[in-house]
């Protein structure tokens, strides 16, 4: 339920009949069965998407001190995100340069559905290999290896870790696993930033996650995402808080705009209100809205006047996806007395889930034999994006 960067925002003004236009033009076909389901499809996205593109990976609020460090999984590489003395973010394969140990060989702990995340661990003035000692700066030159110097032929300028790109925006943390051909993240947020300008994510907090392991392919979540074609029949509590999302199969929705909830609800809880404060400096609209963005290839962003649901999609192979979603709240408000977030998140949870199962239908459907390509609906035209997204990248038509 939102609206995609990286492409062009769609016109949602009415249509006007073009008499050139053919009524009985054929529908747009989606993405190959095959796509969503072998292995080596996924092989290919890995290499030319994940590895190459900016990967959304966390909230910088998770290390805010020198030596906090975040061990995360990208598309099968282990990368630590570390915070530097100077308080810069720097990133780097999770691999010594002397034997190849894991500088980190456990596995960071997962966060109990419900609490907020944390940082993974600490590193305390420097980043020490557990194998033989190699000591490497939270900058990554190598400071020291144990009993080695110049005269063994050891270059320290030259056994730096390998780095791995780190930006962030809006409070999120974003790698780049071939930093050499990193463009600047701007450039893959798009429109984003400029449409959620107002809603403070940067200074937002996180109160509650919840991980869901949801055994469909990436691209199936982010097109699900990217239509209301299926609200009506998928989502009646939410079709009951905003109704628009269930006229005329959803089409027409502004999306740059916002969209609006039913009379008298303004915010995504069961009642439709809350009695937290929305963030300052909204716009009228934006105090009654609802707006959505998703960040290719792994960001989706869901954003009420006082709460955000920010969703993480971790691929790992052709038919599953693990989803980390963050409830962010405005700090101010979570320090008042009697804070609860619940009504926000027991209704996520349930839009959520509907949507988890329904995307599971669609991955276990597309590997009935006969099943070669489905078909976009005019309404779904945002959903097409990924379509085009997917081919720009893999270079195939």
């Amino acid at each position: 339920m939102g609206h995609e960067t990286g492409m062009p925002a769609p016109d949602h003004s009415p249509a006007t009949p073009d008499p050139a236009v053919d009524d009985e033009a054929p529908l747009e076909v989606t993405l190959p069965g095959d796509a969503y389901l072998s292995e080596q499809a996924w092989r290919r996205e890995r290499e030319r998407i994940f590895l190459r593109q900016w990967v959304c990976v966390g909230r910088e609020e998770t290390i805010p001190d020198a030596g906090d460090y975040l061990q995360v999984d990208v598309a099968g590489e282990s990368v630590l995100v570390v915070r530097d003395k100077d308080g810069s973010l720097k990133g780097f394969y999770n691999v010594c340069r002397h034997r190849g140990a894991q500088l980190v060989s456990e596995e960071a702990p997962a966060v109990p559905d419900g609490a907020a995340p944390c940082r993974s661990g600490r590193f305390r003035g420097a980043i020490v290999c557990p194998y033989h000692a190699w000591t490497y700066a939270l900058s990554g030159e190598l400071r020291q290896a144990r009993f080695l110097d110049e005269r063994h032929g050891m270059r320290r300028e030259q056994l730096a870790l390998h780095e791995a790109g780190v930006a962030a925006w809006g409070g999120f943390v974003f790698v780049h696993l071939t930093a050499r051909e990193a463009e600047p993240l701007a450039g893959q947020l798009g429109h984003v930033p400029e449409n959620l300008r107002r809603y403070p994510l940067d200074r937002l907090r996180t109160a509650r996650r919840i991980t869901y392991d949801v055994a469909a392919n990436w691209k199936v979540l982010a097109e699900n995402y990217n239509e209301c074609y299926h609200c009506g029949p998928v989502h009646p509590e939410l079709c009951d808080l905003v109704p628009a999302f269930r006229e005329n199969g959803g089409a027409e929705l502004d999306w740059e705009g916002g969209v609006p909830h039913r009379e008298g609800a303004w915010t995504f809880t069961a009642s439709g209100t809350s009695d937290r404060q929305p963030f300052p400096g909204l716009s009228a609209e934006e105090r009654v809205r609802h707006k959505g963005d998703l960040v290719y290839p792994n960001l989706l962003i869901s954003c009420s006047a006082d709460h955000v649901a920010a969703f993480v999609l971790r691929p790992d192979g052709p038919g599953r996806t693990v989803v980390t979603c963050d409830f962010l709240f405005d700090p101010d408000e979570m320090r008042r007395p009697g804070f609860d977030p619940s009504d926000a998140v027991e209704f996520w949870d349930v839009v959520n889930r509907q949507d988890w199962k329904i995307c599971e239908s669609v991955q276990r459907g597309m590997s009935a034999r006969p099943f070669d390509t489905g078909y976009y609906a005019p309404m779904e035209d945002a959903a097409l994006d990924i379509r085009r997204y997917i081919r720009d990248r893999l270079g195939e038509t």
